[in-house]
């Protein structure tokens, strides 16, 4: 499940990157929370529009984001962009302690913000490539989301329990000390080492040549599809949560830090069972996708803050199990000439969407009660699974397969690229049990 660790440069660079990773969140769960009760009284759109500024780069970066990736040190454009996000966390900190940020003030942030994390995210995920060989690469991959991921929801979970003991002021803060730890990291791996990454020379049409990789790749597309659906209506957590833990159940502040505790837990087991595969499945991204939209209408379900915590549970499970599973997949059958372009494209689909389904979902929220926001969610869960079904069943030809000791669900397709000749056929167990057949 470790064996990546083994590797100097990537243990030094896991260490730094979550860190890094969970001083972000935390900043930005900071952020939401004073928007939705410093800045303004209770109002979810405003909150949908903050994190709207704060993804909307990454969507409208992408084309220039993956070329940086491609065609760049690498190492050195992190070392950029992990300064300026240092510098943004720092000045926020500074007029929020004193009473000085307002509402516009925050948005200004929020973008800035993302502007900066549209560079950072593609390149980020490229570099993996670098500080581990082939043998290891999935394994480091599988890693390396499940630092981001579980960091997405470990994050918000220290940041409520932060704010309401010491206020939203200080977060911004420790988010602005974490950066130190992926800064020093990136000064301490031994470049000697580094696995020596293709760079892209300069020429025309090299955006319209990433983009006609992914269309020559359905199973990417469909797993782009799968990823942007949920990704849009599904991954609105701080809406979801804030919302039911003060609307319905009547909390504060420690009540949301708890909750996205709870949380934090499904993902990390999530995204620890999604490192110990040896391959990333289609099958595998499916299945999660399903589980998601059930745990969701749990969560909507819930009769009690007890209940609605368990749900919460599944609901990082199967979301880390998803989501690591895709970007392991993508990441690994991609060739590495265009991999930069195609992470841009999909943490674009990812985490680009949310100007799209975070303020649907933050007016649902306000309008309807936030169970139905949660139900959007679910339908995001179950449209991707299905949409998926659909697709393989009249492209790839699913079938239901049946033997002497074991009953299931089989798929076979053939990969897109000739890069990838040992995985150009392979046959994935969407579902199976290894109960013996009985008469």
């Amino acid at each position: 499940m470790f064996r990546s660790l083994r590797v100097f440069n990537y243990r030094l660079w896991f260490a730094g990157a979550l860190v890094s990773n969970t001083g972000a969140w935390m900043q930005r769960t900071a952020q939401d929370w004073i928007v939705l009760t410093d800045l303004t009284n209770g109002d979810a759109a405003a909150l949908g529009i903050t994190m709207a500024l704060q993804f909307g780069p990454l969507l409208l970066l992408m084309p220039v984001a993956g070329l940086i990736a491609d065609r760049f040190d690498r190492r050195r454009v992190l070392m950029l962009t992990q300064t300026a996000q240092f510098a943004l966390a720092l000045g926020l900190g500074i007029l929020v302690i004193t009473g000085v940020a307002t509402l516009w003030i925050v948005y200004g942030f929020a973008l800035l913000l993302g502007i900066a994390t549209a560079i950072d995210a593609p390149v980020r995920q490229a570099f993996v490539s670098e500080l581990v060989t082939g043998k290891d690469l999935p394994n480091a991959v599988a890693l390396n989301a499940m630092s981001f991921q579980s960091a997405r929801l470990i994050g918000p979970a220290i940041a409520g329990v932060l704010v309401a003991a010491l206020g939203a002021g200080p977060v911004f803060f420790i988010n602005a000390a974490s950066f130190a730890g992926v800064l020093t990291s990136l000064l301490l791996i031994r470049r000697a080492q580094l696995v020596a990454a293709p760079k892209l020379a300069r020429a025309r049409g090299q955006i319209r040549d990433g983009l006609r990789y992914v269309r020559s790749r359905p199973d990417i597309v469909i797993v782009l599809i799968m990823v942007f659906a949920v990704g849009t209506f599904g991954f609105n957590f701080p809406i979801f949560i804030s919302t039911m833990s003060t609307s319905v159940y009547g909390g504060g502040a420690r009540d949301f830090g708890l909750l996205s505790s709870v949380m934090a837990i499904g993902a990390v087991a999530g995204s620890l069972l999604a490192a110990r595969r040896d391959q990333a499945q289609i099958g595998v991204v499916v299945i999660a996708a399903f589980a998601f939209g059930a745990a969701c209408v749990l969560a909507a379900l819930s009769f009690s803050v007890w209940s609605f915590g368990a749900a919460l549970v599944l609901v990082g499970i199967s979301s880390m199990t998803m989501m690591n599973t895709a970007n392991a997949y993508v990441q690994i059958t991609t060739e590495p000439r265009v991999r930069g372009r195609v992470m841009a494209l999909y943490l674009a689909l990812f985490a680009g969407g949310t100007p799209i389904g975070a303020p649907i979902v933050g007016a649902v929220a306000n309008t309807l009660g936030p169970r139905w926001a949660l139900g959007i969610g679910a339908a995001s869960g179950f449209i991707a699974a299905g949409l998926a079904i659909t697709w393989l069943i009249l492209r790839r030809g699913m079938r239901l397969g049946r033997s002497d000791t074991r009953f299931g669900m089989r798929l076979r397709f053939t990969a897109g690229s000739v890069a990838d000749r040992e995985l150009a056929t392979q046959e994935i167990a969407i579902v199976e049990s290894t109960t013996e057949r009985t008469s």
